[in-house]
């Protein structure tokens, strides 16, 4: 059987038209989208990590968006 190609619509339907989907995206937000380290030793190396963390959460979003008919580029 084929794998189906996932697409905007299938995280918008994940994330925005259920009550548990909209929760989990809240918590990871909440959870990746920690500003930079600019403070603490090997800040550096922290403000990397969270970006790659933060990439995730952006590119979720960036599929909702689209899918809501948001255009990015603007």
């Amino acid at each position: 059987m084929a794998k189906k190609e996932i697409n905007e619509f299938d995280y918008k339907r994940l994330f925005e038209e259920t009550a548990s989907g909209q929760e989990v995206l809240e918590e990871l937000i909440a959870r990746f989208s920690m500003p930079p380290s600019f403070d603490e030793h090997n800040a550096t190396l922290k403000t990397y990590y969270r970006a790659g963390q933060r990439s995730v959460v952006d590119f979720i979003l960036s599929r909702i968006n689209r899918a809501n008919g948001v255009n990015e580029d603007v």
